[in-house]
């Protein structure tokens, strides 16, 4: 039978993530896609530590903050609405108490420039090339924590633009870990509000940003997650309902893509294991006080401590805990 698509099959990659392999993820929120679920799974993994990011000048900004062992401190902080933000970070750090804004941006900062530097793989992903300058500062924000428009100016990168700023940073992430292996994606969530032309525009000028990086860096590569979406789901059904998101039928599809690219069998077969305790903690008995149920949970215990004994690396304190409290 002919087949009535376009399926993308992206290169296997010779860099191998495995479960004793850190793994820090910063930008859009489709990075979480993939960092929260390989979280979830167990990977030691970091997932925006400050939030989502959406252009690279914003990324670039966060690791340079890593890089340079910079604290946050209240001169950092803008007041508005009766909130204290930070023009780096998402709106989950702001914080009416001014004290506890710091606390939240410096204890994931810290936790994050650790994990960096043992890190085997930075995996970042660009929503856009589009960008709001904040008048004031002359600074580009990671976020405008609905303050008005016209306190911005807005421009969209060039490809100029990305890969000289890239091309800096990376020399100094290389220089800090040199073993780190860096994967780009684009991420597949459409920009809409600048209309179709423009967010292809867009999306196009973070691909070659990255191509050109490609070319000058052995430790870059690149996911084809938004060519995934675009070419080989090409179709609605494969869409949130706002239609600009994917489902998450479409995540599951781009994740097992990038599972057969990063994964070697033997992590794919942890990740079965694990997977089927995190699902079992899941559960929702139709009636906890049956003598079934004390089973089910007697067998998940007895599960975690089997899996847990041939992979000592893997943390199943909260899932066990939850089967142990349910007795």
């Amino acid at each position: 039978m002919k087949i009535f698509r376009t399926t993308i099959e992206p290169d296997l990659s010779k860099n191998k993530i495995s479960y004793n392999m850190p793994v820090l993820f910063m930008g859009s929120c489709f990075t979480e896609n993939i960092g929260d679920r390989m979280e979830e799974l167990k990977f030691p993994t970091t997932v925006n530590p400050f939030g989502v990011l959406y252009n690279p000048s914003s990324v670039r900004s966060g690791l340079e903050v890593l890089l340079d062992n910079r604290d946050f401190n209240e001169n950092d902080l803008h007041f508005y609405n009766d909130q204290w933000l930070s023009f780096y970070h998402d709106t989950e750090f702001s914080d009416a108490d001014k004290e506890k804004c710091l606390d939240k941006i410096n204890s994931s900062v810290n936790a994050a420039r650790k994990h960096l530097q043992t890190a085997n793989y930075l995996i970042i992903t660009f929503g856009t090339a589009w960008t709001y300058r904040y008048k004031k500062t002359g600074n580009i924000v990671s976020n405008c924590h609905k303050i008005p428009a016209n306190e911005f100016e807005r421009r969209k990168l060039s490809v100029e633009d990305i890969f000289v700023q890239w091309a800096k940073l990376l020399n100094r992430v290389e220089d800090l870990n040199p073993n780190l292996k860096i994967i780009f994606t684009v991420s597949p969530v459409r920009h809409w509000k600048d209309g179709a032309v423009q967010n292809q525009l867009s999306k196009s000028t973070l691909i070659l940003a990255i191509n050109q990086l490609m070319k000058i860096f052995e430790n870059v590569e690149y996911f084809p997650a938004y060519e995934i979406m675009m070419d080989d789901l090409r179709d609605y059904r494969f869409y949130a309902d706002d239609m600009l998101h994917p489902s998450a039928v479409a995540i599951d599809y781009i994740w097992d893509k990038f599972s057969k690219t990063y994964f070697e069998k033997e992590t794919i077969e942890i990740i079965k294991e694990v997977n089927q305790i995190i699902q079992a903690k899941k559960h929702q008995p139709l009636n906890p006080d049956t003598k079934s149920h004390k089973i089910f949970l007697e067998n998940q215990i007895a599960k975690i401590k089997e899996v847990s004994g041939k992979y000592n690396y893997l943390n199943f304190k909260d899932e066990l805990d939850y089967f142990k409290s349910n007795l």
